[in-house]
C-alpha cells in the first residue's frame, strides 16, 4: 500500500509539473505574442483550458482517495472479520498487539495498542522492521519469536492464513523472572584440602591459616555472600545467582589468591569448594554442593565444582596437583573398612576397566588375595577381546589354564555370581561404561571403587564405598597400601605371582617412577610388594617392547609437530591400529625430551575409534584439556577416544581445544611471566 501510495503521489507530481510548464508556456507567449499567438488562442479558449486543467486535477484526486479509502475499507472490514470490535479492548487490556498484512507482508491494520506505545508501522514492510520475524514467514520451525521493541519485550505468533501477527507483551513476567534468577538461592561448601598439613601443631596461630581465612572472608564479603565456619577447615556459603555469576566470571579467582598465600611453604594450602543451584528446596542443594565438594576433592582438590541441577557440571581451577597424602591413619581406615565389606559378603565378583591394562590387572589380583586370605570366593571378569598386549602376556605367564579357571570369569558367568549380598569391586576407573562389564555394574546392589584416575561427573551411581586418591600413582599402590596398614586379622597374605603383576602396573603407570604422581608412597608401595616375594626384574619383563612395537613408537615420533611453544603432539597413519600402551608409550618418549610441557598421541585403537593419549611434565593440567574432549585421567596422564573418527577429524579437535583452553590448563607461578 506504501508503494502504491508513493506512485500515486509521483504521478500527481507528475502532472502538476507538466501543467505548470503549460502555464508558463502560454504566458510567455501570449505576452510576447510568439507565432501570432493573440490570434490564435483568445482569453476564452485560454480560460477554458485552464478550468480543463482544473477540473483532471480535481478528478485525479478524487479518484485516488477513492481508491485508498477503498483499500482502507476493505481492511477495517477484514479486521473486525478477524476479531470483532468489542473483542479488541480485551485484546488491549491483555496487552496483545494485532497487525495484519497484505500478501506482500505491508503493514494495513493495527490495533490501539500500537498507537498507545508510539509504535507507528502502517504502510510499513513488517520484516523490515523487524528482520528477526523472517523465521516465522520461512518456514522455519518456529512458531515464536522474541523481540524487543521500545524497550519492552514480545512474543510473536503469526496465523499465516490470516496474515495476522499477534504481538504477546511479556515485559513484566521477563523481568520477574529474571529478578527470580537473580535472586534464586546458591548453597556452597569449602574446604581446606590439606588443613592437617598446613595447620601442623600450631593451628590456632599458623599465619598460613590466618592468612587463608582471611581470603576466605574477604571473597565472600566482595561477592555478598554469607560465609558460615562449620568446622576448623569447612566454610558454609550462601548467595544469590546474581553472586555466583560475577564468582564464575571471576573464575573464582580465590583459588589463585590461595596460592599466592602459599607461594613459599613447604606444603601451600589449596581449596576445594563444591556450589549448587537452580533447584528450589534448599536441602536439596545442600546434597548437591555436598556431592559436588566430594567431586572436587577427588579430583584432587584446588578446584571448584558448580552442580547446576539437572545439567553437566562445571569445572574451574584444578591449575595444581593433588598433594601426596601422608595420611596413614586414613589408609589404615580405608583398609579395614575394604575387609569388613569383603568378610560380610557372600561372594566378590571383581574387575577392571575396558581394555585393561597392567595397573587394572594388578589391582584385580591384589583384591582377589584379600578375597582368598578371608576366604570369600571371588572371580575376576575377564575379557581376552578387551585387554593390552602385554597384559595378556603376563597373565598367560602367571596362571596355568587351571587357574584362569579358577581366577577369572567370563562377564556372563559374573552375571550368574551375582547375589542379593555379592560384592563388586572396580579397579582402576570409576566410570560406568568404561567398566569391562558394564551389565554387571547395573545389575549389582553392592559396589565398591578403589580408582587413582580424578573424578569424572559420569560415575557409578551409589558405591556403598568408595576410595577415589589422584595423589596415588597406581591403582597397585593404592591396594598394597591397603593390605600394609589394615589392621585386619589374620593379616593378608599376597603370593609372589600377584606381588609381581602388582608391581608391574606400579612401574607402568608411575613410568618406572618418572611420573610426578610418584612420591614416597610409591617406594613404600614398591617396597612392601618385594617383601612379599615381587619379582622386580620380571615386572620389568612384562613391560618390555617386542621389537616391532619398539620401531612403531620411532615411527610415530617422525610425525611430530609444534602447535605451541613446549607443546607438541604425534600423529600415527591412518592404516595403522595400536594399542593405547603403546600410544602412552610415545607420549612419554616425548616427555623425555627437554623443553616439553605437554605431549598428545593420536592414533587408531580400533578400525571405528581414535585415541588421544596425553601427557604433562606438571606445568599443564592435561586432565582438563582431556575433559574437554569427553575425556579423563590424571593432571598430567589423560586421555580420550573418539568413535567413527579420521585421524584428521581428531587433530582438528585437539587443535581447536588447545586454541581455546591451553592457557586455563596452564599453572602460572609468579614471577614465570
Amino acid at each position: 500500500m506504501k508503494r502504491r501510495l508513493r506512485k500515486a503521489k509521483l504521478i500527481g507530481v507528475i502532472i502538476g509539473l507538466l501543467e505548470l510548464f503549460g502555464v508558463l508556456f502560454l504566458g510567455i507567449a501570449y505576452y510576447f505574442n510568439f507565432f501570432n499567438f493573440r490570434e490564435i488562442i483568445n482569453p476564452v479558449i485560454l480560460f477554458i483550458s485552464l478550468g480543463t486543467a482544473v477540473i483532471i486535477d480535481i478528478v485525479y484526486v478524487w479518484s485516488v482517495i477513492f481508491y485508498f479509502s477503498k483499500i482502507r475499507q476493505k481492511t477495517d472490514l477484514r479486521a473486525a472479520d478477524l476479531i470483532g470490535s468489542d473483542i479488541e479492548e480485551a485484546y488491549n487490556f491483555g496487552m496483545l498487539g494485532l497487525a495484519v498484512v497484505d500478501e506482500n507482508d505491508v503493514v494495513l491494520w493495527t490495533n490501539t495498542l500500537f498507537k498507545e506505545r508510539a509504535i507507528e508501522i502502517l504502510d510499513e514492510n513488517i520484516l523490515e522492521w523487524q528482520p528477526e520475524l523472517k523465521e516465522l514467514v520461512e518456514g522455519s520451525s518456529k512458531t515464536i519469536v522474541k523481540i524487543q521493541v521500545n524497550n519492552r519485550n514480545y512474543e510473536v505468533k503469526l496465523l499465516k492464513e490470516a496474515g495476522l501477527y499477534i504481538f504477546k507483551d511479556t515485559t513484566d513476567f521477563e523481568t520477574i523472572s529474571n529478578y527470580s534468577k537473580r535472586q534464586a538461592v546458591v548453597i556452597g561448601q569449602i574446604i581446606i584440602d590439606n588443613f592437617s598439613d598446613v595447620s601442623g601443631n600450631g593451628e590456632e596461630t599458623n599465619d598460613v591459616l590466618s592468612k587463608v581465612r582471611t581470603a576466605i572472608y574477604d571473597y565472600a564479603r566482595d561477592y555478598s555472600a554469607l560465609l558460615r565456619k562449620i568446622s576448623n577447615d569447612a566454610y558454609l556459603i550462601i548467595c544469590n545467582f546474581e553472586s555466583l555469576e560475577k564468582m564464575i566470571a571471576d573464575k573464582f579467582s580465590l583459588l589463585d589468591k590461595i596460592h599466592e598465600i602459599g607461594e613459599k611453604e613447604a606444603t601451600p594450602p589449596t581449596l576445594s569448594i563444591g556450589i549448587a543451584y537452580d533447584y528450589p528446596d534448599v536441602v536439596k542443594l545442600n546434597d548437591m554442593s555436598v556431592s559436588a565438594l566430594e567431586i572436587a576433592t577427588s579430583r584432587g582438590g584446588d578446584q571448584v565444582v558448580v552442580s547446576q541441577y539437572g545439567q553437566d557440571l562445571n569445572f574451574f581451577g584444578g591449575k595444581s596437583e593433588a598433594q601426596e597424602n601422608h595420611n596413614k591413619v586414613r589408609v589404615r581406615v580405608m583398609g579395614d573398612a575394604v575387609m569388613s565389606l569383603i568378610r560380610n559378603s557372600a561372594n566378590v565378583v571383581i574387575m577392571g576397566h575396558a581394555m585393561m591394562d597392567m595397573d587394572a590387572f594388578g589391582a584385580c589380583v591384589g583384591i582377589k588375595a584379600i578375597c582368598d586370605t578371608l576366604g570369600k570366593q571371588s572371580k575376576i571378569v575377564y575379557n581376552p577381546k578387551s585387554i593390552e598386549r602385554k597384559c595378556k602376556g603376563a597373565l598367560v605367564a602367571t596362571f596355568s589354564k587351571d587357574e584362569m579357571n579358577k581366577v577369572f570369569c567370563s562377564e556372563a558367568e559374573g552375571l550368574d555370581l551375582l547375589k542379593g549380598n555379592t560384592l563388586v569391586v572396580v579397579c582402576d576407573v570409576h566410570k560406568t561404561n568404561m567398566t569391562l562389564a558394564p551389565k554387571i555394574i547395573e545389575k549389582a546392589n553392592k559396589i565398591m571403587i578403589i580408582d587413582h584416575h580424578r573424578r569424572g561427573e559420569d560415575f557409578i551411581e551409589s558405591p556403598i564405598f568408595s576410595d577415589i586418591d589422584s595423589s596415588a600413582s597406581s591403582a597397585c599402590e593404592m591396594i598394597a597400601e591397603l593390605i600394609k596398614y589394615a589392621s585386619s586379622n589374620p593379616r593378608v597374605k599376597i603370593p609372589a605371582a600377584y606381588a609381581t603383576v602388582m608391581l608391574s602396573g606400579i612401574f607402568m603407570d608411575s613410568n618406572f617412577f618418572k611420573s610426578t604422581t610418584s612420591g614416597a608412597r610409591t617406594f613404600e608401595a614398591a617396597m612392601f610388594l618385594k617383601e612379599c616375594g615381587a619379582d622386580n626384574a620380571k615386572a620389568d619383563d612384562f613391560l618390555k617392547d617386542e621389537f616391532e612395537e619398539h620401531a612403531l613408537v620411532n615411527k610415530i615420533l617422525n610425525n611430530t609437530k609444534t602447535p605451541y611453544y613446549g607443546i607438541v603432539y604425534c600423529m600415527a597413519d591412518e592404516e595403522d591400529i595400536i594399542e593405547a600402551a603403546t600410544l602412552a608409550k610415545v607420549g612419554n618418549a616425548c616427555m623425555s625430551m627437554k623443553g616439553i610441557n605437554a605431549s598428545f598421541v593420536i592414533g587408531k585403537t580400533a578400525t571405528d575409534e581414535v585415541r588421544i593419549s596425553c601427557r604433562s611434565d606438571g606445568t599443564i593440567n592435561v586432565q582438563l584439556l582431556a575433559e574437554k574432549m569427553n575425556g579423563g585421567g590424571h593432571f598430567t596422564q589423560a586421555a580420550c577416544s573418539f568413535k567413527h573418527y579420521s585421524l584428521e577429524t581428531a587433530e582438528t579437535r585437539l587443535l581447536n581445544v588447545l586454541n581455546d583452553y591451553l592457557n586455563d590448563a596452564r599453572v602460572v607461578k609468579k614471577g614465570d611471566a
